[in-house]
């Protein structure tokens, strides 16, 4: 192998209690040897099953099965959620029916400071080859994470920063891996070092690197869909033109842990040159670059009504250019920052709780041909209280938070300022130790963004003339969501039932008006309404010494639509169920899935219907040394019967399908 690359750090981080952010949390205790914490969803933490909301969390082991190239294509398939798939080089994810600015993707607590919300075409400056664990909250996060996360919450867990005492001098993690679709070269290698002190007091070094090249990737037949080709649209056939990746990327951490406290900081670069597909009119490239600074620290002390303050901030230098063969077409740039403090409450009898201070900074230029964005400012503040009542068997849960935002068009020197508050409620049943009914109630606010207020200019990524409204207002979300959990022994099933009414919900509606060749796409405001049902479940069938075989079932469907006869909105996901099996054995383990998705016929002006697929998954995994070492050999098909999938939420959906049947092999190594 020519590249060798990074992973992450994982194991003893996800549920040691030396981990510093879950010292001193105090999760229901549900009976289970290793409960796994779940640190997004509240300031004081929870057990994974007393979160609330529809979430998941996806360790080491299961983020080895779903690694693929970005974070939209690598959680794509997981219970309500799909991707915005723009090629290999470009991913967001889309959760139930939501994507762009109200999905806010995190790494480690603090936004991503990159462009990918802006347009689908922009990556997200993050490869999933650095992540440890991923954690994801579905609907309305705003408390904690402003209103640009009403429709929820992606937080990479990378470890850059180490946040717990290991046990040897020196440790780390390596991955090398390897596509047929693409000729999908990747890797990484991550090390922690103990750089002096003790079991309860040291200094640590982190460093590691990854690296992924690939090239033109494989589809299994055309590139069109056939309602286009019907249209006598040509297109190319078997490989999809301009689709590699070239991305390479590393970081170095230092920190000082004590036990009441800790503090650390790391630099990292992210550096990425991949193709844009579906332009068969010219090459169009992205060439990407970041330079991020995180800080982190935590005082574990009680003072005044506190026993624990916890500091974010994270800042970073954006940049990528897009490239129309050798000359540069357009300069994307954004330089921002965002911190975050918060103080965790003493237990007060039944009462537990958190305050917090969130502040973000975003200068955010575009220059060049598809400029469709001028040079702004957006700052945006707030505070949030958390509360939580035990009352045994019940659990009441509430907050609120108050933001303000103002997005200044520095060009026109024109400036709108919002001042929000949003409320959530819910309660929580624990009919068994294993087992939680809950319900939430939220109304959330989300001020316009830069792009929806001041757009105005040609962007090609959507095909469209792109033109803002400086008179939007607020958007209002009031939320409704049933949650139902069981994880016993034999037993796994999440459901969620949610609905969400919007007053005022932004859109781009086309005009039927056409500017310099392209649809004119207007930021409009209507009433509109998302719902939908999730689950996901797992039962075990066989369980004799070290082996086990379970059978797992999940599914999805959302509906979106205008109230008042509106019509649908566009780019929703098609309804989608996965049927498949898990076995564990000491040195060997197998995992498969057939995968169904339903044809998309709730069409929104404007749209194609997107015809389902049926796509089937193997993966077989070699222990050769047991529990004994930490050495996994990966063998995974992915498609394998080679079906032609188009994503429904993709702005490309009719121009370039997914990957066809792509065997992988993975080797991993932890020392």
């Amino acid at each position: 192998m020519k590249y060798i690359i990074l992973y992450g750090m994982a194991g003893a981080i996800v549920l040691s209690p030396a981990y510093a952010d879950d010292r001193n949390n105090k999760p229901h205790d549900h009976g289970h040897e290793m409960e796994e914490i779940f640190v997004t969803g509240a300031p004081h933490n929870k057990a994974r099953l007393d979160v609330l909301q529809g979430s998941s969390l996806i360790g080491l082991d299961e983020l080895e099965q779903r690694m693929e190239a970005t974070i939209g294509e690598t959680l794509s398939g997981i219970p309500g959620i799909s991707s915005s798939f723009f090629g290999p080089g470009a991913s967001r994810p889309i959760i139930r029916g939501l994507g762009g600015d109200r999905i806010r993707i995190l790494i480690n607590g603090i936004g991503s400071i990159d462009a990918s919300s802006t347009s689908p075409d922009h990556s997200v400056a993050s490869d999933p080859l650095t992540a440890e664990r991923i954690e994801i909250l579905r609907g309305a996060s705003t408390l904690l994470y402003g209103s640009n996360a009403v429709g929820g919450v992606v937080n990479i867990i990378d470890g850059r920063i180490p946040a717990t005492i290991p046990g040897e001098a020196i440790s780390g993690r390596g991955r090398l891996g390897y596509g047929s679709a693409a000729a999908d070269y990747s890797g990484g290698l991550a090390l922690n070092a103990k750089l002096g002190g003790s079991d309860d007091t040291a200094v640590l070094l982190h460093l590691d690197g990854y690296f992924r090249k690939s090239s033109d990737y494989d589809i299994p037949g055309f590139a069109k869909s056939a309602l286009l080709r019907a249209a006598g649209e040509d297109s190319t056939f078997g490989t999809v033109k301009n689709s590699d990746v070239d991305n390479k990327g590393g970081a170095i951490g230092l920190s000082w842990i004590g036990q009441d406290a800790m503090l650390g900081m790391s630099f990292s670069l992210n550096d990425s040159n991949y193709g844009v597909p579906g332009n068969d009119e010219e090459t169009v490239r992205i060439d990407l670059n970041q330079k991020r600074f995180d800080l982190k620290g935590n005082l574990e002390q009680d003072f005044l009504i506190f026993d624990e303050a916890r500091l974010r901030f994270g800042y970073a230098d954006y940049e990528h250019k897009e490239l129309e063969g050798a000359d540069i077409g357009t300069i994307f740039a954004n330089e921002g920052w965002e911190g975050r403090i918060e103080l965790i409450q003493q237990e007060m009898g039944a009462l537990h709780g958190s305050l917090g201070l969130q502040i973000r900074k975003r200068d955010f230029e575009a220059i060049g041909d598809e400029a469709f964005v001028p040079p702004t400012t957006t700052r945006q503040w707030g505070i949030f209280a958390v509360e939580e009542l035990s009352l045994d068997p019940v659990t009441l849960e509430f907050g609120a938070r108050f933001d303000h935002q103002s997005v200044k068009n520095k060009s026109l020197n024109q400036n709108r300022i919002f001042n929000s508050i949003s409320l959530s409620a819910g309660a929580a049943l624990h009919p068994t130790p294993d087992s939680l009914i809950g319900l939430s109630l939220g109304r959330t606010k989300r001020a316009p963004t830069a792009e929806e207020l001041f757009s105005n200019g040609p962007h090609l990524a959507t095909d469209a003339f792109e033109i803002g409204n400086i008179n939007l207002t607020q958007e209002t979300a009031t939320s409704l969501e049933l949650t139902l959990k069981q994880e016993s022994e034999r037993f796994k099933a999440n459901i969620n039932l949610y609905h969400t009414w919007y007053n005022d919900f932004i859109s781009e509606d086309f005009t039927g008006v056409q500017r310099q060749g392209l649809n004119i796409l207007e930021f409009r405001q209507r009433d509109a309404r998302f719902y939908g049902a999730e689950l996901d479940s797992s039962f075990l069938v066989f369980d004799r010494g070290d082996h086990e075989l379970w059978l797992k079932l999940s599914g999805d469907i959302v509906r979106a639509n205008f109230t008042g006869g509106g019509g649908n909105l566009p780019r929703i996901p098609a309804k989608s169920a996965n049927i498949g099996f898990k076995y564990d054995g000491p040195y060997f383990g197998a995992s498969g899935n057939i995968r169904l998705v339903d044809d998309q016929a709730k069409l929104a002006e404007n749209e194609i219907i997107t015809r389902g697929y049926t796509e089937i998954n193997l993966d077989v995994f070699w222990h050769p040394y047991g529990e004994d070492r930490d050495l996994t050999f990966r063998l995974q098909g992915k498609n394998l019967n080679n079906a032609e999938r188009r994503q429904h939420t993709s702005f490309l959906k009719d121009l370039l399908p997914m990957p066809g049947r792509n065997i992988k092999f993975s080797l991993t190594y932890g020392f």
